[in-house]
């Protein structure tokens, strides 16, 4: 189509829609991570996710699982406590011989420098279990680590070496022992000896 402008001279009329443009405040620009333009040491870290807490679970040696421990087996060699020669002397049970009773073979009773010295602290009213502690069929273990707590003594030995059994009563120590795998644990009950966490080819059955 032909328009006439105010100054006398025709044109053609531009066909289509006129572009609009945006203005410049108005566009969003994004700049890339790369840009030159971007002062690296100004920009944000982005927050890191909490590490989570690593767990260090100690590790047992496999001669502590009864199916492989050979260490385990007659004659025994049991370690007993203040607290199990206490309890034997209350139910007038004789520490070799109930043992033999208890599991139907050879035992050997063996008492810590730690356990003869708690003994020995507690004084005049228990010297009737100090004098069963010096029994010379019970042998004697050297301490060579610190400290003197026997319940920690007895648990880093059973640890250490895989043949022991722990004859104790006490219950805090029983739990302790627990968490360890294959040792068994040898108490008074019912004016007896019986044995707990025992292999079934061994000894007396639980009762």
């Amino acid at each position: 189509a032909v328009v006439s402008t105010q100054s006398g001279h025709y044109g053609r009329a531009s066909m289509g829609k006129v572009k609009k443009t945006k203005k410049f405040g108005a566009v969003k620009r994004m700049i890339h991570a790369s840009d030159p333009r971007i002062d690296k040491g100004k920009v944000t870290e982005q927050k890191k996710k909490p590490e989570q807490e690593v767990r260090h679970v100690q590790k047992h040696s496999t001669a502590l699982f009864f199916k492989y421990n050979t260490q385990l087996g007659p004659p025994y060699h049991v370690l007993i406590d203040t607290n199990f020669i206490n309890f034997s002397i209350r139910n007038k049970l004789d520490i070799n011989s109930s043992m033999l009773d208890c599991l139907y073979a050879k035992c050997t009773a063996y008492i810590t420098d730690c356990v003869m010295g708690e003994l020995e602290k507690l004084g005049a009213k228990y010297r009737v279990a100090l004098r069963v502690a010096k029994d010379p069929r019970i042998e004697r273990l050297v301490c060579t680590h610190k400290g003197t707590y026997a319940d920690d003594c007895l648990v880093q030995r059973v640890q250490e070496h895989k043949c022991y059994i722990v004859a104790t009563n006490d219950k805090d120590l029983r739990r302790r022992i627990r968490k360890i795998p294959g040792v068994p644990i040898m108490y008074v009950q019912q004016k007896r000896y019986s044995i707990e966490r025992m292999p079934d080819a061994f000894g007396a059955p639980r009762t």
